[in-house]
């Protein structure tokens, strides 16, 4: 068949479908497959980088199917930007050829009346600048819709071309309007529309208190990568571990997005308590998936990653290794933000148990570089087989978000191959020690970033109400296994690290504490995030790194923290590795506190005026922790890095 004769297939074949089975109804799966693949080969021969996806509804028959072609550089989504589409009436006898614009996105941001207003200005602005589209086609179209979701396709049109089933269509007609639409698109992609609204908004008085230019987040630029996306942040009670979080979210996203605040449960003790389970209770016995806030967030954070344009496929090597994977390039990150996952009072629980599948899952992350494309995959969370157990998945897919449309590729994806880790995901936990919470085991703190608040983030009585230092914004890793490629130059060949790694060996070697490969991955990887330039900043972060990886993993009593060294005669572990230390840090182990040697915060900087040095000089942090792990060994026989 040539396109004329697909399209009238499908179009002759609508009204009856519709009052059919939805699932798996071959008209469904002919503009699905056949009717877009004859599109995308006149649209690849114009572009090979434009989308092409279609749909007929999620679940049910939508109202109104569609078959959408995108500019990535405009939109990737029918529910923003300006796109052509292909738009089917209700009552089966004919189909638009349109130059749509997208208005959920807008109203869900601006509300429905600035939302109108905005389209029909975007409308007005493009008919001035190409006013020759005017010729082109039609600026009002019917297509008997009966829900708002299809009337939205309605007064949203900014020119169309209706084709009725009464008139025989013939494919080369059908190919040069599109054509000739895709060459009005193409010049689109050359307009600011949002510099025109603004405009508009300027020029309206009125007006200036509502703006109809979206607000387009995207990270700062000055944001700090983390080695790791999971986080403890350890201290006494109210030192601000809840409130840092929030703070987090909300310098590069909002609290109301890119936040959640769970409060685990002492009885929690299996993973089903924070990603859900299948229950069989209700009346008919039917499988059915309860989730949870966690998993709900895990999929608004996969859906930001969606919907920033990033590509989701299966990897596939050989045949062995079937995992989703998300493809993009480092410009497209700016657009994905941060999600805080916060779980407050985290060892409420024992930790080890109803976040195991996290724990596990967590190593399985692999990013992969060439230049400034890259490659993410992870194994699932929420397995494949999971969800094939449940009766109707349609529930499952409503209840996490991605009901919608355009989401209908990527659920597919999840189906098959489970709901995986998003690389945007950061775990932050907030840990008390006391006699009511558990302790953390060496699996948990060897796969986590352990911050002991109070010497990180101590609290300023004196500054406040004017406070003098702010935290530096972070964001998620962009790297899970070192490479010599990616190393700075200060230790471009990571020997450096590796020596520092081995003299703190030295001093473990035989005991429980010793360090293995992942903990020098986990050394290099921090090094490549920080990218220090000179030797304070590069024993900066190895200072760090003993905080954060090595001393929470050092406690017991007199008998196992007792070594012997004959060549220095140290019979504690403490003055062993203190000695080392002195060694390794020497540029900054005995620097006080602001000298200009001292070594740099790495997570902190001075509130001063934009040309002055943010620079903030502190001790050496292990070094005080080190002597503060000792004393309390001498005090009560025990020691443990938990404050």
């Amino acid at each position: 068949m040539n396109l004329a004769e697909k399209l009238k297939k499908f179009t002759s074949s609508w009204v009856q479908a519709t009052n059919e089975s939805f699932t798996n109804h071959p008209t469904a799966n002919f503009l699905r497959n056949d009717l877009k693949e004859e599109i995308a080969a006149i649209v690849k021969d114009f572009d090979n980088n434009y989308l092409i996806k279609a749909s007929v509804g999620a679940g049910n028959w939508a109202n109104i199917p569609w078959l959408a072609i995108l500019n990535p550089k405009i939109t990737t989504a029918i529910q923003d930007g300006i796109y052509p589409v292909y738009l089917f009436s209700t009552d089966g006898l004919g189909f638009y050829l349109s130059l749509n614009q997208g208005t959920t996105t807008p109203k869900e941001e601006l509300g429905k009346v600035k939302a109108d207003i905005r389209a029909e200005l975007i409308k007005k602005y493009i008919l001035e600048k190409f006013p020759e589209l005017k010729d082109w086609g039609e600026q009002r179209i019917d297509l008997n819709a009966n829900t708002p979701l299809g009337k939205s396709y309605e007064t949203a049109n900014i020119v169309a071309k209706y084709y009725s089933l009464d008139i025989e269509l013939d494919s080369e007609s059908l190919k040069q309007d599109l054509r000739k639409l895709l060459f009005y698109y193409r010049k689109i992609e050359t307009l600011d529309i949002e510099v025109e609204l603004q405009k508009f908004t300027m020029n309206k008085p009125e007006e200036r208190t509502k703006p109809l230019q979206k607000k387009q987040k995207s990270l700062p630029d000055d944001v700090t990568p983390l080695s790791k996306p999971f986080l403890l942040l350890a201290g006494i009670s109210g030192t601000g571990k809840t409130r840092f979080v929030r703070e987090q979210a909300k310098a590069t996203g909002s609290l109301s997005d890119t936040y959640c605040l769970t409060s685990v449960r002492p009885d929690w003790h299996e993973p089903s308590d924070i990603l859900g389970y299948i229950s069989r209770l209700g009346g008919d016995g039917n499988a059915e998936y309860i989730i949870t806030d966690v998993l709900q967030f895990i999929a608004k954070s996969w859906r930001a990653i969606i919907d920033a344009g990033l590509k989701l496929s299966v990897s596939d090597s050989n045949g062995l290794d079937t995992r989703l994977t998300v493809t993009g390039d480092k410009a497209q990150l700016d657009g994905v933000l941060p999600y805080w996952l916060c779980l407050d009072e985290m060892n409420l629980a024992p930790v080890e148990q109803y976040f195991a599948d996290y724990l596990s899952v967590l190593e399985t992350r692999v990013w992969q570089w060439d230049a400034e494309q890259f490659d993410y995959c992870c194994d699932p969370l929420l397995k494949s087989a999971t969800i094939k157990q449940l009766a109707d998945t349609n529930k499952l897919r409503s209840d996490l978000g991605f009901i919608d449309s355009k989401y209908d590729r990527e659920w597919e994806l999840f189906c098959e191959h489970g709901l995986s880790l998003p690389f945007n995901l950061i775990v932050a936990g907030t840990v008390n020690m006391d006699e009511t919470t558990h302790g953390f085991s060496r699996k948990v703190i060897d796969r986590a970033l352990s911050f002991d608040f109070g010497e990180f983030f101590p609290n300023d009585f004196e500054h406040f109400f004017e406070p003098k230092v702010t935290y530096n914004i972070l964001s998620y890793p962009l790297y899970s296994q070192a490479t010599i490629d990616d190393l700075p130059t200060i230790d471009s060949t990571g020997n450096r690290s590796i020596s520092f790694l081995q003299s703190i060996n030295s001093v473990l070697d035989n005991t429980p504490f010793q360090l293995a490969f992942r903990a020098l991955n986990e050394l290099l990887l921090a090094v490549i995030s920080t990218q220090p330039t000179d030797d304070r900043q590069l024993q900066a972060v190895w200072d760090d790194f003993l905080m954060h990886k090595v001393l929470p993993r050092i406690e017991g009593d007199h008998d196992k923290l007792t070594i012997h060294n004959s060549t220095t005669n140290n019979d504690s572990l403490f003055d062993e590795l203190s000695l080392v230390l002195a060694r390794e840090l020497a540029d900054i182990w005995h620097e006080p506190k602001d000298s200009p040697n001292a070594r740099p915060d790495l997570y902190r900087e001075k509130l001063v005026a934009e040309e002055d040095d943010k620079v903030l000089r502190i001790t050496c942090r292990s070094g005080a922790k080190l002597a503060w792990m000792k004393g309390r060994l001498e005090r009560s026989g025990f020691t443990s890095f938990w404050p």
